[in-house]
């Protein structure tokens, strides 16, 4: 079972930005450098939004997909030495502000629309951008 914890959230002015990270412990092996990850937000009354996921199985060049709200402001990364998976937020806008959550699976595609399926999510950390 993957434990995911993510850190870094707070409250940011529009323009600026933040790092977030999702921690990953209990995987063996592996297992981490064969998780596809993701992250995915959500705010109050909306639905939730797949922003970024990446997947490299050891590769040192690894895929990438961003949603096209984030595409060009957000960075994911990955670094399978440390099991950390992070998300480079700039550029934030108000409309970015929301719970963000990381996900990972170790089946299944490795897409935006796969993050609401996979098997492992964090309980999130809070962003707020304020205008």
């Amino acid at each position: 079972q993957v434990q995911l914890v993510e850190s870094g959230g707070g409250s940011v002015q529009a323009g600026g930005s933040l790092k977030l990270s999702c921690s990953a412990s209990d995987t063996s092996g592996d297992t981490f450098t064969r998780l596809c990850m993701g992250w995915f937000r959500q705010a109050p009354g909306k639905e939730r939004e797949g922003l970024a996921v990446i997947y490299s199985d050891g590769s040192p060049f690894p895929s990438r997909s961003y949603a096209n709200s984030v595409r060009g402001r957000f960075t994911i990364s990955k670094d399978n030495d440390k099991n950390i998976l992070s998300l480079q937020m700039s550029s934030l806008k108000s409309e970015d502000t929301a719970m963000y959550y990381c996900a990972a699976a170790l089946r299944g595609g490795c897409t935006i629309a796969s993050l609401g399926t996979m098997s492992y999510r964090g309980q999130g950390t809070q962003v707020a951008v304020s205008s």
